[in-house]
């Protein structure tokens, strides 16, 4: 049994102990904290429960209970295993923590990860697929896979931050620029859903993708291929320590403020505006570099 499948059978048992009652509200925390974990794995457990039609998800509210203990004592052992993805994706994550925590070797065989987070081969290959494609892993000649640590200190982070900083506004001030409309309304809808509710039940991989989407959609439309390829490589690298910074949620009402006063800037063609606003948005994450160190600690 994976460990999300475990999270969310655990759910369902506390849900029937408690014998709630049909609209029982689910808060991620309080659940996180009855079971002694993080919020992320229940709010991947949660997400899945809601796939299911189990519980429901309302803007700015979080999760409610879709059914009351009765039904699931008959229906909840029908629940569906995850799929492949749901199962590579909570290993990536437990081996990204793993590895930010010192935890886990820098150097490991195919075998050591497959028996450490009870995988098959084909998930097994799933999942260092992801990792190689984000830039920090590699095989090493003949045997095993060799981590980078270029992305696992609170330093790399800071330095991520610092090459985004000085690319992403120069980015909106290329003679090229050109944001379509539709891409304006994708990233508000985006925006909008995050301060509807899901700031606090998205899980860290969907947090980590609103705002790749939003940065590298504002840098594609410079027209620059340069600007474009440098900064989805960094993404793709950074995303080990901005999954742990996740762990503190409370700054991203204030980073979805400011993309939505960027996108009005850029919708009213006040691109050296907005390139001020963009460079402020970024400065004001390092300016929290001490906050960000205690977590990544």
């Amino acid at each position: 049994m994976s460990a999300q499948t475990n999270t969310v059978n655990k759910i369902l048992e506390l849900i029937k102990e408690e014998r709630l009652p049909e609209g029982a509200h689910l808060t991620a925390q309080k659940l996180a904290d009855r079971l002694r974990l993080s919020r992320s794995p229940v709010n991947d457990a949660l997400g899945i429960l809601e796939r299911h039609g189990i519980v429901t998800r309302r803007p700015n509210r979080g999760y409610f209970l879709r059914q009351d203990f009765d039904a699931l004592a008959q229906d909840g052992a029908g629940l569906a295993q995850p799929s492949v993805d749901d199962i590579v994706t909570q290993s990536y994550f437990r081996l990204a923590d793993e590895l930010l925590r010192g935890e886990l070797p820098m150097q490991c065989s195919e075998a050591q990860l497959r028996a450490r987070y009870a995988l098959t081969n084909a998930q097994t290959q799933a999942l260092l697929a992801r990792i190689s494609q984000e830039g920090w892993a590699h095989r090493r000649p003949g045997y095993g896979w060799e981590f980078s640590s270029m992305m696992t200190t609170p330093d790399s982070l800071l330095q991520s931050y610092r090459l985004r900083l000085a690319l992403e506004p120069a980015a909106l001030l290329e003679p090229t620029f050109h944001i379509d409309k539709a891409v304006l309304a994708r990233c508000r809808a985006a925006e909008k859903h995050l301060l509807d509710g899901g700031i606090a039940t998205d899980t860290a991989d969907q947090l980590h993708e609103r705002g790749v989407r939003f940065h590298e959609s504002l840098v594609e439309a410079s027209g620059n291929p340069f600007f474009i390829d440098t900064i989805k490589r960094v993404n793709r690298v950074r995303r080990l320590l901005s999954y742990r910074s996740m762990q503190d949620r409370s700054r991203y009402k204030q980073h979805c403020d400011q993309h939505l006063a960027i996108l009005d800037l850029l919708e009213r063609e006040r691109n050296e505006e907005a390139a001020e606003a963009l460079a402020a948005h970024l400065r004001s994450t390092l300016d929290n570099l001490a906050r960000i160190r205690g977590i990544l600690a």
